[in-house]
């Protein structure tokens, strides 16, 4: 029904006053300081038992005192084929090879299990595994999301450095400390400096916005993904609710918030130049191919005809966007200015890097801002992390690192060099690597002027022929002699990109920090009174520093109150997230919310129990994982017996291990496995599944020609915001968009078809049967129990057995491969 006169009057008059609640803020919150995850971690002892044959450490302790409150009894220990296939998979993601099965059957040692688990414990894909789980919590991605999801290609250095840090079981304290603050510590090397790519790993838009308020909301909303971040990773808050209002269900006040975001108010979204691990190498190679290259580069630069500025006729070809060389005769010059008169497409001119080259038998760029040469602008594109003065004249070049004029189709720039100095060749370009046309200057002049600073032209657009949408295509064919130095300058160019003192990381840009107003309502222009830098102040231990406190004093602040003993949440939070690899369910079943809205802890003492052997052990995870693995509540079978069905269908009290269908990572990895074609490489840049493409919004089609150069892991496939696999992806893979503390499962029509009938699949199921026609020869009967030797981790059983025989004698092996690998038994772990 529509609302009467009278109650629209109503709303429009509360509107006008400003939508005033009653009683803000809420008071109480519905969860107050004395909520159960923010107290202490309590010291409990495990339950005494009356007479306990199955316990096998403390944690069957509590596990069994409540499944006898509760009129539960356990189930038995699985057997030892689905013991390793479980906890091969639960430790590296990977399933057991068939020689690790039998192994592990044989072994009659009494330790025999204890020796498994600490094998995969040690193994490079125990990180690997352990890196998956942490980067959904971590919103990582290599793109930046929004509608142009553009790239970010130096991201995948933070994968790599998560995967070291679990594999080198690193501690929390420490952990937390390299991923907010690893540029303060002296002893941290290149990929512990990328560490911090933690702080930027959201979503961020690169557009920019020119008006005010949009800038500032783009600002907030940056900082508001990484304070969401920091609390669902490591705090279990849900801080962001506090954003524009002290938060309705936990003691989270929205000065908490804004104190929290004064914190962080100096990180911005950027590549980050670290140390190169092999610098001294890489500088003395730099030298010489330098060297050789700016010979090579003057030698073809020398076919150039010299530009004429009064010519009045065309001389010479149209500008390119990659790379236009201006000759003339030497002079002497102290400043060389470049004025923009219109551009391709009469937005403002873009110039990636502008080279003032010295008439010396040795060439060298004198424009440099290393080598003392200052640049100048008569304006500068506002709000741009990647366009920016000085990235005229640093020696870098693509889209990334240039300089936009902020007046449509005009503007200048200005280069000072540090003394008169023998030019006779200015070198200049939109973007060298080829991307983008637009923003071209195509009417512009060059002026130098000496010290006594009169200028003159040197050069300009008025001798060259008109711009064309074509111009950067080759001309006319080079002669042999040309081709042959062109590939050689290729060749180099691309050589000395490799060869920097240091690797570009997106890793994040640290600034003094911005001013923080506590923001009514969240309205980003209404600035309120100014923010405290500040913890949460319900979280123990107090957090509070001066308003004055330098950038890097704030993010060193924050980790250590997050790694603090004394912050309860934390070690709370982390065990938690490891009991929920290994059962599917933590002790608490929502991982990122231990407030009001959270689910409490089934088993709450057993919860506090592990975080204090968390904070005993020095904040080390594989303790933990061993003590989880070697209890007889992991061990036990997955067996549903009706009695224990009725009374706990969800298993919360933990009477069976609950089967847990495999997710799209060891998915993906277990194919290849079994086929024998996963490559184990670790490490470096990830693989590339998408068709190339320049598009300012980064379109992502699936290419069709992939082989083993992208049979890797998973973790290591190049991964976009908002765009998943695209036959993996739809068994529940997060877009990366938010962090994900738990993965939901689904069960879709679309993935019982890409695993039938998908490229990948058949390609893999093709290997599998060449894999055991290798190994076993061309009987079907023989080929079938190898088959499932290799996918299941068993011997089929006779039925099965004859089944498959005359499966494969009708269809093919090919056939067998892909019903194993659409089996509940191949895509579930017991």
């Amino acid at each position: 029904h529509p609302l009467a006169p009278e109650q629209v009057s109503a709303f429009e008059r509360w509107i006008a006053a400003g939508s005033p609640y009653a009683n803000e803020p809420l008071a109480p919150a519905r969860a107050g300081p004395d909520w159960w995850s923010l107290q202490p971690i309590a010291h409990f002892d495990p339950p005494a038992a009356k007479s306990d044959d199955w316990s096998r450490n403390p944690i069957d302790a509590f596990i069994i005192d409540k499944l006898a409150k509760e009129r539960l009894v356990p189930n038995p220990e699985a057997d030892r084929r689905t013991l390793i296939r479980r906890v091969t998979f639960d430790l590296t993601g990977l399933p057991p090879t068939p020689s690790e099965v039998d192994d592990f059957l044989v072994d009659d040692r009494p330790d025999a299990y204890e020796r498994l688990v600490d094998r995969l414990l040690a193994s490079p894909a125990y990180g690997e595994r352990a890196a998956r789980i942490w980067l959904d919590v971590a919103r990582f991605a290599e793109s930046h999301g929004y509608e142009t999801n553009q790239l970010r290609p130096n991201a995948w250095p933070y994968r790599d450095y998560v995967i070291r840090a679990f594999n080198q079981d690193i501690p929390f304290a420490r952990f937390v400390l390299e991923q907010f603050a690893a540029d303060t510590l002296p002893d941290a090397d290149w990929l512990t400096q990328s560490a911090t790519a933690f702080l930027v790993g959201g979503t961020h838009d690169v557009v920019g916005n020119l008006t005010e308020e949009g800038a500032r909301q783009q600002r907030a909303d940056d900082l508001d993904d990484l304070l969401n971040a920091t609390g669902a990773s490591f705090l279990g808050l849900t801080i962001s609710c506090a954003r524009c209002h002290d938060h309705k269900f936990d003691p989270i006040t929205q000065n908490d918030y804004y104190g929290m975001k004064a914190l962080l108010a100096g990180v911005r979204h950027e590549d980050r130049p670290v140390p190169a691990p092999d610098a001294e190498r890489r500088r003395s190679e730099r030298a010489s191919v330098t060297a050789e290259l700016a010979r090579l580069d003057a030698a073809l630069d020398s076919t150039e005809p010299l530009a004429v500025p009064d010519l009045g006729t065309v001389g010479r070809l149209p500008v390119n966007p990659r790379r236009n060389v201006e000759r003339f005769t030497p002079l002497v010059a102290r400043s060389i200015r470049f004025t923009v008169q219109s551009t391709n497409n009469g937005i403002e001119p873009c110039l990636d890097e502008l080279e003032i080259w010295t008439a010396e038998a040795e060439p060298r760029n004198a424009a440099l801002g290393s080598a003392g040469s200052v640049a100048s602008a008569s304006s500068t594109y506002p709000n741009s992390d990647i366009h920016r003065l000085e990235h005229v004249n640093d020696g870098l070049h693509g889209n990334s690192r240039s300089w936009i004029s902020a007046a449509m189709g005009k503007g200048w720039v200005r280069i000072d060099l540090p003394a008169p100095t023998p030019i006779d060749r200015i070198v200049w370009g939109r973007d060298r690597e080829q991307k983008f046309n637009d923003r071209t200057p195509t009417e512009y002049y060059i002026e130098a002027a000496d010290d006594t600073g009169r200028w003159q032209v040197i050069a300009s657009s008025a001798d060259r022929a008109p711009w064309s949408a074509d111009a950067s295509a080759a001309p006319s064919q080079p002669s042999s002699e040309r081709a042959e130095l062109l590939a050689r300058q290729s060749t180099l160019r691309s050589r000395l990109d490799s060869l920097a003192d240091t690797l570009n990381v997106y890793a994040g840009r640290f600034t003094s920090p911005d001013e923080v107003h506590v923001l009514p309502r969240g309205g980003v222009m209404a600035d309120g009174p100014l923010a405290t830098p500040s913890g949460v102040r319900a979280v123990m231990p107090p957090l509070v520093l001066e308003t004055s406190s330098p950038e890097p004093e704030r993010r060193l602040a924050l980790a250590r109150w997050i790694a603090d003993p004394a912050n309860p949440l934390p070690a709370r939070v982390v065990v938690n997230r490891v009991w929920q690899q290994h059962f599917g369910r933590g002790l608490v079943a929502t991982p990122a919310d231990f407030g009001f809205n959270g689910e409490p802890p089934t088993h709450p003492a057993l919860l506090d129990w592990l975080a204090s052997r968390f904070l005993q052990n020095g904040g080390q995870l594989k303790p933990i994982h061993r003590l989880i693995l070697l209890s007889a509540t992991y061990r036990q079978a997955s067996t549903a017996r009706p009695d224990a069905l009725a009374r706990d269908s969800q298993n919360h009290w933990l009477w069976r291990i609950t089967p847990r269908r495999l997710e799209a990572e060891p998915l993906r990895d277990a194919i290849l496995a079994t086929a024998g074609t996963l490559d184990r490489r670790m490490g470096g840049p990830g693989y590339w599944i998408w068709e190339p493409n320049t598009n300012y919004v980064v379109v992502f089609n699936p290419r069709d020609d992939l082989g083993p150069a992208e049979w890797r892991r998973m973790i290591y496939q190049y991964k976009p915001r908002s765009q998943a696999d695209m036959v993996f992806g739809a068994f529940d893979c997060p877009e990366a968009g938010l962090p994900a503390a738990r993965r939901e499962t689904s069960t879709t029509a679309l993935q019982a078809l890409n695993l039938l009938n998908s490229r990948f699949l058949l390609t893999q199921a093709d290997h599998l049967a060449r894999h055991v026609r290798s190994e076993v020869g061309d009987d079907p009967h023989i080929q079938a129990a190898r088959a499932f030797l290799l996918v299941l981790g068993r011997d089929p059983t006779p039925d099965e057995e004859n089944s498959a025989d005359a499966l494969i004698r009708s269809h093919g092996l090919r056939a067998l491969a892909r019903a194993l690998y659409n089996s509940n038994e191949f895509l579930y772990v017991d």
